[in-house]
């Protein structure tokens, strides 16, 4: 009598096989690949080569402008992902019926989320780690002073982030609305990162406005994180406050359907 020895079948979650999907689609994407990946280290290496962002700024207390842009534009690389990229993505597949018909399958929609989440945060976090490389190695920029304040810090804002990208999901019907929503908050949340005027060069006045603003915040953070300072709670609060408020808000109005 022959015996025939069977291997057990390696089933794979239900969660692995949509993220492994939707990492092989985020591949297929060049304008996300641009836009969120290479787009804050190509704007960081145009900053540095002007001969006076590498200059001491007395008036920044003798740091250089590329110094302060680096922490920016780790910023914009987190608002980019979560701007530009969640929004579209999930409305439009709410538009085309997927997330109604998954709901049916053993796949459930929040599995879809949740991998989108994940492409978003890893692609913030590896456009971080490129920033951070370039700016010490072709700049000289030195690694933040303070990392488990800059790790915090950074953590809250993927939240703050992350939840705003929701909630443009939740409120717009279609995939370009989202697209056309994302865009405008878009501009204003780089300001408020210091783009354009860096939070620690603004007016008293205004820079106290910005810092109540999630990005405004975040950046006077991770300045601060960067020179060796524990963050500011106050600063920390802001950006909790405003993950939580978000977060509380798209899940309020997301609708699957």
């Amino acid at each position: 009598m022959t015996t025939i020895a069977t291997t057990p079948t390696r089933r794979t979650s239900p969660y692995a096989a949509v993220l492994r999907t939707e990492t092989r689609l985020f591949w297929r994407e060049p304008g996300v690949l641009f836009w969120g990946l290479a787009f804050p280290s190509i704007l960081l290496v145009i900053l540095g080569s002007i001969t006076s962002f590498r200059k001491a700024d007395p008036g920044l207390g003798g740091l250089r402008l590329i110094d302060v842009y680096v922490p920016v534009l780790v910023l914009v690389s987190v608002v980019t992902t979560s701007l530009q990229m969640l929004p579209p993505v999930l409305t439009g597949y709410r538009e085309r019926g997927i997330l109604r018909r998954m709901s049916a399958t053993p796949v459930r929609p929040s599995a879809l989320l949740s991998a989108q989440v994940v492409l978003a945060g890893g692609a913030a976090l590896a456009s971080v780690v490129l920033c951070l490389a370039i700016g010490r190695i072709a700049f000289g920029v030195k690694l933040p002073s303070q990392p488990i304040g800059y790790v915090l810090t950074l953590v809250l804002t993927a939240a703050a982030a992350l939840s705003l990208g929701a909630l443009i999901t939740a409120v717009a019907r279609t995939a370009k609305i989202a697209s056309a929503i994302g865009t405008i908050a878009y501009f204003p949340a780089l300001f408020t990162t210091g783009v354009w005027v860096p939070v620690q060069a603004m007016p008293d006045a205004m820079a106290r406005i910005i810092t109540l603003t999630p990005f405004g915040a975040a950046a006077k953070a991770l300045g601060e994180a960067a020179a060796g300072d524990w963050p500011a709670w106050s600063q920390l609060g802001v950006l909790a406050a405003w993950a939580i408020v978000l977060s509380a808000a798209a899940m309020r109005w997301f609708r699957w359907e």
